[in-house]
């Protein structure tokens, strides 16, 4: 049990009704989860407001009601604490509630449209193949050490991303890597934290469902950096016309990372081909199994990061040589007749750009290309014409088809991307409701040395329509398509 006047520790509060010095046992900010004596956190969400649950969750045995309204009917042995953010407040309690992990670990944050899962992922692998015990706190996963727990959210909720960095403390964990997205900053899930580090990737078009505009996104991004300590990091792709920006404020000692600007952390590319990329980091080379130009970008993030924690440089780029691809980013099989598939989580329109430029890059121009890409319902809409029209202007043929529909008319969201597509376009289009028909048609339309890339759910094995997701693997698809074309 712990003391609810210990755990508002450094909350920002309003009104206080009855007794802060009182034992509680949990925090939950889910009414149907309250138990005897937890502390409720009233938060108004997106679609629901807390507040209409606080009867809910008294009667279901809560101590106390964080909330930012006071309701008009107060019980007696109840304590109600109005607080101006509830966001907040949760973030703050949380991590008071497990005694404040992350001052105990060296926590590194990783915010930015695109790359924040591979330099995340990467710097878990590098770190534990260097000899330590790692954290890593990502989309595709969460790990304590050696033991992986399922990912939810790209940033969780307050309350388990403090539950997880405590039970990394009590399995010594040295390191820790985040993900920090712009809802997480957003929603104030990251308030508390103390962070070693954070590193900026770069900006660029998404979530203008949830952000109004571009400038709010990225104003929020620059939130978190603002948030540094004096003793953390902040390091900044100085590429990217809005890096310098993120550093405008911030306390944390300013670092920068290029290709092609001067920065204190520098890579050339020598070399690239489909099998990896041979680089140059002051003047040492280095093979790579990663491949295309965002990922040297967020392999030299990875190298910096390194350094700046304490790691030897020619260590670093030892282990370098060695690190793999994460799951769903530039996945690739090559099929018995030579057909090359790529699996991507590109679901951006940058990150298909960067991606159909990779392969446009590599391959010696015989080749087919052929995209198969969607775009998920219920999520930002100006972006679908925009995809469309990057795939059609950079492959030899491009599928539509279904990405997540979610509630949405998967059929709407496809008339909605066709829009983008040029008219000296058109023809090289093609639109096939069922993702698993879309990458049949693609298998079949291939001859020996052409590429298949499949963007947009990368390492997802779901697919969600109409609330509802059933398994759905584009890897596991495509290599079934590859042996039904080999058993023929």
């Amino acid at each position: 049990m712990n003391n609810l006047k210990d755990i508002l520790y450094k909350v920002s509060i309003g009104q206080v009704f009855g007794n802060t010095n009182i034992e509680i046992n949990n925090l939950v900010f889910d009414s149907r989860k309250i138990e005897k004596d937890d502390v409720f956190i009233a938060q108004k969400g997106v679609s629901v407001d807390g507040h209409l649950f606080i009867e809910k969750a008294i009667f279901l045995g809560a101590a106390a009601i964080i909330c930012e309204d006071f309701p008009s009917d107060t019980k007696e042995g109840i304590t109600y604490i109005q607080v101006p953010n509830a966001n907040e407040a949760l973030a703050i309690m949380a991590s008071n509630f497990y005694e404040n992990p992350s001052s105990k670990i060296q926590l590194v944050g990783v915010t930015g449209t695109n790359g924040k899962t591979t330099i995340a992922s990467l710097l878990y692998q590098l770190f534990k193949k260097a000899g330590y015990k790692v954290g890593l706190l990502s989309t595709v996963k969460i790990m304590v050490d050696d033991t992986e727990f399922k990912a939810t959210h790209t940033t969780p909720d307050s309350v388990t991303i403090n539950s997880y960095l405590d039970k990394m403390i009590d399995a010594g964990v040295d390191f820790c890597f985040m993900e920090v997205s712009s809802h997480g900053i957003h929603q104030k899930r990251t308030e508390g934290l103390k962070f070693a580090g954070g590193i900026f990737t770069n900006l660029s078009h998404d979530h203008l469902d949830y952000h109004a505009t571009f400038t709010e996104y990225r104003n929020v991004k620059k939130q978190f950096f603002d948030a540094l300590p004096k003793s953390a990091f902040a390091l900044t792709n100085i590429d990217d016309k809005n890096g310098n920006f993120m550093l405008q404020n911030t306390k944390a000692k300013k670092k920068t990372y290029a290709l092609k600007t001067l920065a204190d952390f520098k890579t050339k590319i020598l070399e690239k081909q489909l099998s990896g990329t041979l680089i140059s980091v002051d003047g040492t080379e280095v093979w790579t199994k990663l491949i295309g130009v965002f990922n040297i970008y967020n392999l030299t993030a990875i190298i910096a990061t390194a350094e700046l924690l304490g790691l030897e440089k020619l260590e670093v780029l030892t282990i370098v040589s060695e690190l793999e691809s994460v799951s769903g980013r530039f996945e690739y099989i090559v099929s018995n007749n030579g057909v090359t598939a790529i699996v991507d989580y590109a679901h951006t329109p940058d990150a298909l750009k960067n991606v159909l430029e990779t392969i446009n890059d590599i391959r010696t121009g015989n080749e087919k290309v052929i995209t198969i890409v969607g775009c998920g319902g219920d999520r930002d809409k100006t972006k679908r014409p925009k995809m469309a029209h990057i795939a059609s202007q950079l492959s030899n043929q491009a599928i539509f088809t279904s990405d997540n529909p979610r509630t949405e008319n998967p059929q709407t969201i496809l008339d909605e991307m066709e829009k983008g597509v040029s008219a000296e376009n058109y023809k090289k289009t093609l639109t096939v409701l069922n993702r698993k028909q879309a990458i049949k048609t693609a298998c079949k339309f291939s001859e020996n040395g052409d590429i298949i890339l499949i963007a947009g759910k990368g390492h997802e094995n779901y697919q969600e329509i109409n609330g509802v997701r059933s398994h759905f693997d584009d890897l596991e698809e495509v290599k079934n398509c590859f042996n039904q074309l080999k058993n023929k």
